[in-house]
């Protein structure tokens, strides 16, 4: 029994220990959350004041910006005002002032109205008088009016016949002479209004190097990277004792400046061999063509030219390397369309059309392949074809007296084009002929079948004719070589002797993957 006393009352304690832990815990509990959440309020607050106070910054800055540009506003209203007052009170000024004129041209219209009345009112009274007058004539000479006007008007006819025949004389021959006076003063004027530099074309072309060394790999082994520059370009290249330079040989300039620009690149870039040299050639002969255009298209703006088909402009370009008996065609054509612009203003024409038949009239000069046709009707053909007007074209064809010349246009591009070649050293005909040579020269050799690139160099003493290697085999390379010589020693006349070199050269591609 006393056992069953201990544990209930062990059991009852152990209740009781519980119950006040749990009392305590949830008390201790209770207090803890009350703290937190009196915190959270507490912070809530601040950061509620915190944004109030963002929010009022915010507002007042935008206020702020808002009444900033609404005085602007204000101001730009305010001045547009003022202009509009301003424009306005001209205005008035200027109706004040048109209503002042107006009513003075209306005073001046009623006197001048008054003075026409007064000169009727005398009009008639002398015609009043001149009648009383030949009434008084008539009975005097017993003639009518109407028999001695005949007699009178007879008279004068012979006289003015007189007169009027040695008014014309006087006339012709004044004209005739103010006519030459007025031609030379036009020309005179013409010429000396236009001033231009005379220079020649020259034939050769010098590189300048740094030192020896560049001269021993231009030449390369066994002389390679020479025959690969001259074979590519076409260009004659002399290394010889001159110090520190390089010549390159050839009739073309086109030629040259390929050649020379090639040299410049490969010593520069340092790499010379024949892979890299027809790499870089065929590079520099895609940058000249870029650059035949660009001076095409600064040409025309240059002069104000425009509307021209793109290929006469490529072909302007052209003309900065060609020249006309020794002459640059370029400035020779820049020449002559200034010039025609200067007499045909003076003359009271179409400038603008003159300067452009005048920059045209030797673009038959230029293409390559020159059929056998003058070049005066080849550029017509041309300008025609590429949609110039008909005074354009007419001017081109007839500037050489090859076709009937139909408007004054004509005879302006034929005297300029005379004028151009005539100035003091700007042609010689040498280097005409000489060029001319060269061509014909090169114009042979590809005549024949296999022949793919002719170059004449060494100022013509030597052609050097590059064939296709599947095209012909060594009997009949040198079997060309034989036949060119005797059809140039047939056909042409040279200095000397002209040496021919047919070159076929087998190549092996392939590449490794």
């Amino acid at each position: 029994m006393s056992t069953v006393i201990v544990i209930v009352t062990g059991v009852v304690g152990i209740g009781i220990g519980v119950l006040g832990t749990y009392v305590l815990f949830r008390k201790n509990i209770v207090g803890k959350s009350q703290q937190l959440l009196k915190d959270a309020a507490e912070e809530a607050e601040l950061i509620k004041k915190e944004k109030m106070l963002q929010a009022k910054e915010k507002f007042l800055q935008m206020k702020s910006e808002h009444e900033k540009a609404v005085n602007e506003k204000n101001k730009a209203i305010a001045a547009a005002e003022n202009r509009i007052k301003q424009k306005e009170q001209t205005i008035g000024q200027r109706q004040e002032a048109l209503q002042r004129k107006q009513t003075e041209l209306q005073q001046q219209q009623q006197q001048v109205s008054q003075q026409l009345d007064i000169f009727r009112r005398k009009q008639e009274e002398v015609e009043k008088i001149q009648k009383q007058q030949l009434d008084k004539l008539e009975a005097i000479s017993g003639y009518s009016r109407e028999e001695a006007k005949k007699e009178m008007v007879e008279l004068l006819k012979d006289e003015a016949r007189s007169d009027a025949a040695n008014m014309v004389r006087d006339i012709m021959d004044e004209a005739r002479s103010s006519a030459n006076m007025e031609a030379k003063k036009i020309l005179i004027k013409t010429i000396q209004r236009t001033a231009v530099e005379n220079t020649h074309e020259n034939s050769v072309s010098v590189f300048n190097i740094e030192n020896e060394e560049v001269k021993g790999r231009i030449i390369g082994r066994e002389g390679r990277n020479i025959r690969a520059l001259e074979s590519l370009t076409g260009v004659d290249i002399v290394i010889d004792d001159s110090p520190d330079a390089i010549i390159l040989s050839s009739f073309d300039p086109v030629r040259r400046e390929i050649a020379r620009l090639s040299l410049n690149k490969l010593v520069t870039d340092g790499r010379i061999h024949p892979a890299r040299i027809e790499e870089v050639v065929a590079k520099t002969k895609r940058q000249i063509e870029q650059e035949i255009a660009e001076v095409g298209k600064r040409t025309t703006i240059d002069l104000g030219i425009h509307g021209l088909h793109h290929e006469l402009i490529r072909m302007i370009g052209k003309m900065r390397y060609r020249s006309s008996y020794g002459q640059n065609l370029l400035q020779h054509s820049k020449e002559v369309a200034n010039l025609c612009a200067t007499m045909a203003a003076e003359l009271g024409l179409n400038a603008k059309l003159a300067k452009r038949a005048g920059l045209l009239h030797d673009i038959g000069k230029v293409p390559d392949n020159e059929p056998d046709v003058p070049h005066a009707q080849l550029g017509a053909n041309l300008a025609e074809k590429f949609k110039e007007k008909p005074e354009v074209v007419n001017a081109i064809a007839a500037h050489h007296d090859e076709a009937e010349m139909e408007t004054l246009i004509a005879p302006i591009v034929q005297i300029c084009d005379a004028i151009s070649g005539a100035r003091p050293g700007a042609r010689r005909e040498i280097v005409e002929a000489y060029t001319k040579r060269l061509k014909d020269l090169e114009e042979i050799a590809l005549s024949y079948p296999g022949v793919v690139k002719t170059y004449a160099i060494q100022a013509g003493r030597e052609l050097r004719v590059i064939v296709g290697a599947d095209k012909l085999n060594d009997e009949q390379t040198a079997q060309l070589s034989l036949d060119l010589s005797k059809k140039i020693q047939n056909e042409m006349t040279y200095p000397g002797q002209i040496k021919i070199t047919v070159v076929r050269e087998t190549r092996a591609i392939n590449y490794a993957k």
